[in-house]
């Protein structure tokens, strides 16, 4: 994917959850709720404080993260959704991918 997010913007291919409960009851699409994990697909270069001192990014390509509930702008790119947010709407990294 050629997407180079700017300043403190992450690219994240949203992980879709599964579509039956535990018991096994397949979900319908109006129930399903929307997804709040996914995948860093690009991120930007960091955030520039008001002293013009640049903050690096913590997030890599890769990280696999839990984001808040209704955060950032969701888009297509070749049939495959895609969602930019803002680094501080990330909650947390799952797993912790050779860190």
């Amino acid at each position: 994917m050629q997407l180079r997010p700017l300043g403190d913007r992450v690219v994240l291919k949203p992980v879709e959850r599964e579509e039956k409960t535990k018991s096994g009851i397949v979900l319908p699409d109006t129930a399903k709720e929307k997804p709040q994990e996914g995948m860093v697909e690009a991120v930007g270069t960091g955030r520039i404080l008001d002293n013009g001192t640049k903050i690096p990014m913590e997030l890599s390509v890769g990280d696999k993260v839990l984001y808040a509930k209704y955060a950032g702008n969701e888009f297509k790119i070749d049939e495959t959704e895609y969602l930019i947010i803002s680094e501080k709407d990330v909650l947390a990294v799952v797993g912790s991918n050779g860190k």
